[in-house]
């Protein structure tokens, strides 16, 4: 099973934006030499501790230091962008890097309500989503001209990017299902309703939608992972992110924190957050066993994982060690 990677490209205590971007350039040569099947960037703003803004830049990026990994959006907030523009965008990297661009578009800002009105440029009601990519398809295809508009984007033309559809919910799974669209699900942040998502996107898939790319359902789903030398330290890792969830539920706009034992922070109110119940962390054969037991329950046809540290190296040997217990 292919196994992939989602980077929010995190800032860590005491580093810089700077800092952030070129530890994940670093990372993605890394996955790309280890077999990761693709590297995805996923947007955010009006966050101090993520870097991941302006992700066709950073996508750019990574495909020139790599070679063979896929690289994409996981993706681009489609309410915050001109679908023409995301067309634009999209179609010249696919034209500089060829074909290893995929484009994961969502339905949700990534961002606080006064963030997102700013960035606003096309709708987020289902139908309008719907028709944007539909268009999207249609400056993607040989012709370039939108479906519903005679507009024609010259520089997406023929690139015919692959488009999946993100979501956590029932209602983003119905939408993915009803055009025909492989599925990203956020089971890394949102894991409420994925069983639910899952089978209704499996029951609702149709490929008789105009928009219909692929001919059967296909799921990505979303896993946190940290793999240290021992299960202790994998823990002790992991309340990096439990520390981020922490200060987001106290409203603490803080960097990414350093590690801390998992005792103080439960004394904090931290750690078993049941926004981040998805998760496989531990030494590599334990992380191995939870990742064979998500894909049974789940029926994933690949997993993106999503590793936050405060050191970068300590992502990286998280890489290293998952790429030799997995491939």
């Amino acid at each position: 099973m292919p196994l992939s990677i989602l980077d929010l490209v995190p800032i860590s205590e005491g580093s810089t934006a700077r800092d952030a971007i070129a530890a994940s350039m670093n990372s993605a040569r890394l996955a790309d030499q280890l077999g990761y099947h693709r590297l995805w960037f996923a947007e955010h703003h009006n966050t101090p501790n993520l870097a991941a803004s302006a992700t066709a830049l950073l996508i750019s990026q990574a495909a020139t230091v790599t070679e063979r990994i896929r690289v994409g959006a996981g993706g681009v907030m489609l309410p915050n962008h001109a679908p023409l523009m995301v067309a634009e965008q999209y179609g010249t990297l696919a034209n500089i890097h060829g074909d290893r661009i995929d484009l994961g578009l969502g339905r949700a800002p990534g961002t606080d309500m006064m963030t997102a009105r700013a960035l606003s440029r096309s709708s987020a009601e289902p139908q309008d989503f719907a028709r944007n990519i539909y268009d999207l398809q249609g400056w993607f295809s040989d012709t370039g001209t939108a479906h519903s508009m005679p507009i024609v984007s010259a520089v997406s033309a023929g690139t015919r990017v692959p488009i999946w559809v993100l979501g956590s919910t029932v209602n983003g799974a119905a939408i993915a299902a009803q055009l025909g669209l492989p599925f990203a699900v956020a089971s890394h942040f949102a894991p409420d309703q994925l069983d639910a998502a899952l089978r209704t996107y499996r029951e609702m898939f149709s490929t008789e939608a105009p928009t219909a790319q692929i001919d059967r359902p296909r799921v990505m789903a979303g896993i946190n992972v940290m793999v240290a030398d021992t299960d202790e330290e994998a823990r002790r890792q992991f309340t990096v992110v439990e520390q981020m969830f922490l200060d987001l539920k106290h409203n603490l706009r803080r960097k990414i924190q350093p590690p801390v034992d998992p005792d103080t922070l439960a004394a904090q109110g931290g750690g078993n957050e049941p926004m981040l119940r998805i998760k496989a962390v531990g030494s590599p054969p334990t992380v191995k066993a939870q990742l064979d037991e998500f894909v049974a329950r789940t029926g994933a046809d690949e997993l993106i994982t999503v590793t936050y540290a405060h050191d970068p190296a300590v992502r990286d040997r998280s890489l290293e060690l998952l790429a030799k217990a997995w491939f």
